[in-house]
């Protein structure tokens, strides 16, 4: 089974260079190309960015380069179209991978038994379209979200049922930003539930106890303080 990792970054963010910026004296991206290589089962690591500072950084820890073009590279571009051009370099370079592990640039939590976990699921369960790490978070839950109409306070939801304490609630999850493992024929289905609909409609959830995805100077001392504590 060829199984590829492809690590995703683009050098247009809000938070300049956030991809590259020290943990530890390790650029950002440094962690997930590093556990992912650590992998049992991957075959071939590649980076996919806009970004010669991205791609350069991840080469060192042996990436082989995917040049995207800046047309997908902007705030709003969308990861689906992301995946399907870097298939499309991997198809011409006659690599057709059955598993896609894809990896966020700017995801320093990771482990590499948390991907080999994931993996060996998607190997064993060939019901399950992809698996994905969430994190329990029954404090921003969706029955307790606000949206303002008009100056006044709605629910997103309309559930007046719904249980005010939050030991009450149905267990919450939040899907990780660090990696996704998906079965890559489900790439070009598209069929799954929006945002995430590449991932197909068979999700298995992978619980982690942390993930934080770097967007601020802010982000970047939490990881570290995280990342600290449970080396």
């Amino acid at each position: 089974m060829k199984i590829v990792a492809l690590l995703t970054g683009r050098g247009q963010n809000t938070f300049k260079d956030k991809n590259i910026k020290k943990i530890f004296n390790k650029p950002v991206l440094y962690y997930p190309c590093i556990e992912a290589k650590k992998s049992k089962y991957i075959n071939s690591f590649f980076v996919s960015s806009e970004n010669k500072k991205i791609l350069s950084a991840a080469s060192k820890y042996g990436y082989k380069k995917i040049i995207r073009p800046n047309s997908l590279s902007k705030p709003n571009s969308k990861h689906i179209d992301v995946l399907k051009h870097a298939l499309s370099v991997l198809s011409d370079m006659k690599i057709k991978p059955d598993i896609l592990v894809v990896l966020l640039a700017n995801a320093p939590i990771i482990k590499k038994k948390w991907i080999d976990d994931c993996i060996l699921t998607l190997q064993k369960n060939k019901k399950i379209t992809s698996i994905v790490p969430v994190i329990k978070n029954n404090d921003n839950h969706p029955l307790r979200a606000k949206k303002i109409v008009k100056g006044y306070l709605r629910s997103h939801i309309n559930n007046n049922s719904s249980p005010s304490n939050r030991q009450e609630l149905e267990n919450n999850y939040f899907l990780c930003h660090n990696f996704w493992v998906i079965n890559t024929k489900e790439i070009y289905k598209n069929n799954g539930d929006n945002p995430w609909s590449f991932m197909g409609k068979k999700v298995k959830s992978y619980q982690i106890n942390k993930s934080i995805d770097i967007h601020s100077r802010e982000d970047l001392e939490i990881a570290k303080l995280f990342m600290k504590k449970y080396k």
